[in-house]
């Protein structure tokens, strides 16, 4: 699953003098919280590095972490926007998945809780958006979701398919043709009784 293409803004994208092409679009996610164990300094004392909280990095730049996806949200398009929610549901639900052992990977008891939130995110979400549930985006991710973990999947109990062309003709015939014999059959020995009496 892609993420959706890159618009055009602020010198960015396909236009004359740019320099990049479109492509994915790259969200850049803040930077993870110090490490357990690490050493945490007063605010205001922090070096640049591995150690620095987050708070101190927000105070440096002076603006909050939210603005450019705020921004970003904005400028995409309704099909951008939920190509990029159901890859954030895809994520949540591969997350649960990698916790799941490869023998429990067809025990329904232990994915129904994932691919429940799975199909409850992308069809939330496509509420939300007024975007219409069920979609080719959220359909594509419940695919991938079947071919990726439950492809080795069997059934227990066989499935039953329906006989060759040339028997269902036979079957669905041969009480068509009896009906007629057996009311003329009837019809035979009602006129047969009434003249021997």
């Amino acid at each position: 699953m892609s993420l959706p293409p890159r618009s055009p803004s602020s010198g960015q994208g396909t236009g004359p003098g740019s320099s990049k092409p479109a492509g994915p679009v790259s969200l850049t996610c803040p930077p993870p919280p110090a490490a357990l164990g690490s050493e945490l300094r007063p605010a205001g004392t922090a070096t640049s590095g591995d150690n620095e909280s987050l708070a101190e990095l927000q105070n440096q730049t002076g603006t909050k972490p939210e603005q450019p996806y705020k921004s970003l949200l904005l400028s995409m398009t309704a099909d951008e926007k939920y190509n990029l929610i159901a890859y954030m549901c895809w994520d949540n639900f591969s997350h649960w998945m990698m916790n799941i052992t490869r023998a429990q990977l067809c025990e329904w008891r232990v994915i129904s809780r994932p691919y429940s939130d799975l199909r409850h995110c992308l069809e939330t979400f496509a509420e939300k958006q007024n975007y219409g549930y069920p979609n080719s985006i959220a359909e594509e991710c419940i695919v991938q979701s079947h071919r990726t973990y439950f492809l080795n999947c069997t059934q227990e109990h066989p499935v039953f398919l329906d006989p060759p062309e040339n028997v269902l003709l036979a079957l669905i015939l041969a009480p068509i043709c009896l009906i007629p014999f057996l009311v003329t059959l009837v019809v035979w020995r009602s006129k047969d009784g009434k003249m021997q009496s």
